[in-house]
């Protein structure tokens, strides 16, 4: 789970981890009260959505008088923020946040990320601050710094001074950056998060280290641990349809092909995925409907499927296991007969029952295009897309 830049940055405070001072304004009149009341002569409004790259877009600038933070925010508040991570619809700007502008000596950018390779958290750090991180790591991969903590020991004093002296600081920065590394640290693995990012930490004028953005990813299996970042959770900036899946406990990523899938089990989701990309398709949607799915939710994922415009073609692909094909077949044809989609639908069973789920598929009356393996499935699904 994603959470807005001010969410962040209260989180960062509480830790201990510096950030500027600033107030979250819902409307223009909000904005301008909370510029006076932080004072100085220029003020950043930032758009608050869950994506990156807004200050190439516009979706955060500078204001230089009042009249210029109420034209900025209402300018912003209400629209649609478009940058290379959201997509050709972007996401709504709801709210801003107001902070005075800061002078800037130096950029820095750090990170915490879980290595799943390593089975650790990772520390990334780079002396290239303020750009694309992915940028730095193709162009310049000599300035990517990266260090691995151990889960017994802990992030320890010597790999934070390492980090300090590859970012070329001095003694008295140095100091403030194992405390934030520290800090960060514990951030982490108190919450729960799966990324925590600072892009760009700044060096100001003053030689103070501050955190001039923030990101923080919330691993969501954690959530129940953790109410108080549940209800952090900002539904208007997920997709529709991936908040609908929410709802009913199914895992759904929109892509942009046009062959829809539905699978049970992450894994053999993939592999579905990339099955239809040899067979010279492209996968509309990862969808996992899990291993105890019932013929409500095998409806409510058809649902879901067919309200993406772009799908040409379905692919059901289902291992039973834990539950019975049978029981999947029956969820089909009650899918689609209350969705009375036109759409052409490749099913795919194996496992347990899966002669009786192929006799009920059969026996149905519908149009539905068997297929007796996943290769076998994806080519079916891939023509019967192409028309």
């Amino acid at each position: 789970m994603n959470i807005h830049e001010y969410q962040a940055k209260q989180l960062f405070a509480d830790y201990g981890i510096p950030v500027p001072t600033g107030y979250v304004a819902w409307n223009a009149s909000e904005a301008k009260q909370h510029a006076q009341n932080l004072g100085g002569e220029a003020w950043m409004v930032k758009a608050q959505v869950h994506a990156g790259g807004r200050g190439k877009v516009g979706g955060v600038q500078r204001a230089q008088n009042l009249d210029e933070i109420m034209e900025i925010t209402h300018g912003l508040i209400g629209t649609q923020l478009v940058t290379h991570q959201t997509g050709a619809h972007g996401q709504p700007v709801h709210c801003v946040l107001v902070e005075n502008t800061t002078a800037i000596k130096r950029e820095l950018y750090l990170s915490l990320v879980v290595d799943r390779a390593a089975a650790r958290i990772a520390v990334i750090a780079s002396s290239a601050g303020g750009m694309d991180i992915e940028e730095v790591a193709a162009s310049t991969p000599e300035k990517i710094i990266r260090r691995v903590i151990d889960p017994v020991m802990g992030i320890c004093s010597y790999q934070c001074r390492e980090i300090a002296f590859a970012l070329g600081l001095d003694a008295p920065q140095s100091k403030p950056l194992i405390s934030i590394l520290f800090n960060l640290y514990h951030l982490f693995v108190d919450k729960d998060l799966s990324l925590v990012e600072i892009n760009p930490l700044i060096i100001t004028e003053q030689g103070e280290l501050l955190a001039l953005d923030a990101k923080i990813n919330i691993d969501d299996n954690a959530l129940y641990r953790h109410k108080d970042l549940a209800v952090l959770y900002d539904s208007t900036q997920e997709d529709e349809k991936e908040y609908k899946a929410r709802q009913f406990d199914l895992n759904y990523v929109a892509l942009e092909g046009s062959i829809a899938c539905m699978v049970n089990g992450a894994g053999l989701a993939m592999a579905t995925m990339d099955v239809i990309k040899m067979q010279g398709g492209t996968p509309a949607n990862f969808l996992d409907v899990g291993g105890g799915t019932t013929a409500e939710r095998v409806t409510e994922a058809f649902k879901i499927i067919l309200s993406d415009p772009k799908v040409k073609a379905i692919l059901v692909n289902i291992f039973g296991g834990i539950v019975r094909c049978d029981l999947i077949a029956e969820g089909v044809i009650h899918a689609i007969k209350e969705t009375a989609t036109q759409l052409p639908v490749v099913v795919r069973l194996e496992g347990t029952n899966v002669d009786v789920g192929k006799t009920l598929l059969k026996n149905s009356g519908l149009s539905v295009i068997p297929a007796d393996n996943l290769d076998d499935a994806a080519k079916k699904a891939v023509l019967a897309a192409k028309g």
